[in-house]
């Protein structure tokens, strides 16, 4: 476990949440790491970039919580791996690399449960973005080219898909004020705004840090 920075940013989709991960790793002068997690948890687990993708944050209804976070904590080797979906697959090796990537170097990761992930590292700012329904349709529709009449559910159906994948992984609710340590609404300040807020937390958690010790 090290002491890098890490900014985990769960998003509404619509809401700029991944613009506002580049911009605060822009700004902070790190990397930034979306669907990039796809390719180095392929690399890392030997599973294919097509399995990763087709389960990219998406629900499952299958095999037990704790059978997943029992074999998350002991790794590859664990007993019953070898046995498991390949959507619990998918998960384990975008967790491990998640957890890799923490050690090696500071950054900000966007989306896939990388909050819970890294729950017990000391430097990690979880975030979440939400933003006003209209201009989530309005960014949606730009961002993905859906038409006037899709859009709306193409953004209800992703939310849907994003929060049941983080539910059932990990135990906490998707997009509560309780899951995070700073949840902004991008309609209300911006995407700039909202990138200088999450940089003035970063530095009042560390100056209240450094009381702790």
């Amino acid at each position: 476990m090290s002491d890098n920075l890490i900014i985990t940013i769960g998003r509404e989709c619509g809401s700029g949440g991944r613009m506002i991960g580049m911009k605060l790793a822009e700004r902070l002068g790190i990397k930034a790491y979306d669907k990039e997690l796809l390719l180095l948890a392929a690399r890392e687990s030997g599973l294919s970039k097509e399995i990763l993708e087709h389960h990219d944050e998406k629900p499952t209804n299958s095999f037990l919580y704790s059978l997943v976070t029992d074999n998350f904590s002991s790794g590859y080797a664990a007993a019953g791996y070898f046995d498991m979906p390949l959507n619990q697959k998918a998960f384990l090796a975008q967790f491990d690399t998640i957890k890799k990537l923490a050690d090696q170097e500071s950054c900000v990761m966007i989306g896939r449960c990388a909050d819970y992930a890294l729950a017990d590292y000391p430097n990690v700012v979880r975030v979440f973005v939400s933003g006003n329904t209209e201009d989530r349709l309005k960014l949606t529709k730009e961002a993905f080219e859906v038409s006037d009449g899709k859009v709306k559910d193409f953004m209800c159906k992703t939310d849907k898909k994003r929060a049941s994948y983080y539910n059932y992984y990990t135990n906490q609710k998707w997009g509560s004020a309780a899951s995070y340590d700073l949840c902004i609404n991008s309609s209300a300040v911006g995407y700039d705004g909202a990138v200088d807020t999450i940089l003035n937390f970063i530095e009042c958690k560390k100056r209240y840090m450094s009381t702790k010790k």
